[in-house]
């Protein structure tokens, strides 16, 4: 498959997007990657790609302004996914329904800058919660180092494949590292849905390079492509 992965903004995209592009390319894709949103409002040129991959933090930051999207980047999207196209939309990236809400109706939800939350990066265990799913095809529960989102957007129509569960506890949080409580729960982590006539895959894994490395995070990424291209 021809694949379009936009990456960069306030992550360490310089560790994770390498081996997403490696691992992908290796799998047989033919992958484009690339910072630059514009290409999103070529609607003509996006017609050349199966799937748009997102790993990258397009929120309204102050000190991150010329990564928010466009008003003409927002439509390529829309467009282009309603067309019939495959997005797969990994980890933060769901984030910037904050100035473009139609963004959570795309992805199914995600990240809320300021809203959102979670417990200290570490290593948790994952759950299949939907064995018979194309996303966790050849993928059974296992354990692996990342961040386990909570108090996020979260849109009716998904369908769950993947969760985690995290222990009640109080953390250092925000940009003051306020001590905050934080709920124990099983909480979504992947789930896919339509969107026009498109395939939206969204996984909330992949924070670090070593998250990237999960073996098991890199079968769900290509599962979630061959699902949304096919």
């Amino acid at each position: 498959m021809k694949l379009l992965v936009i990456s960069g903004g306030r992550h360490p995209y310089e560790e994770s997007t390498p081996i997403l592009d490696s691992f992908l390319k290796s799998a047989g894709h033919d992958v484009t990657t690339t910072e630059d949103a514009s290409v999103l409002a070529d609607e003509t040129g996006m017609t050349a790609y199966d799937a748009l991959v997102f790993n990258t933090r397009r929120e309204n930051a102050a000190d991150f302004k010329e990564l928010k999207l466009s008003e003409a980047e927002q439509n390529g999207i829309i467009n282009y996914v309603k067309s019939g196209k495959g997005f797969v939309c990994l980890h933060i990236s769901g984030c910037g329904a904050d100035y473009w809400p139609e963004f959570a109706e795309i992805t199914g939800g995600g990240w809320i800058s300021g809203t959102s939350f979670h417990p200290p990066y570490g290593t948790f265990d994952v759950k299949v919660s939907q064995s018979s799913h194309a996303g966790v095809s050849g993928v059974s529960d296992f354990t692996t180092d990342d961040e386990l989102y909570m108090g996020i957007e979260y849109k009716s129509g998904n369908d769950v494949f993947l969760e985690g569960t995290s222990e009640e506890g109080t953390w250092p949080w925000g940009p003051d590292r306020k001590e905050t409580h934080m709920p124990a729960g099983t909480f979504p982590l992947g789930w896919t849905r339509s969107y026009g006539q498109g395939k939206v895959f969204t996984l909330l894994l992949g924070h670090d390079g070593k998250s990237f490395e999960s073996l098991e995070f890199q079968k769900m990424v290509l599962n979630g492509v061959q699902w949304a291209t096919a």
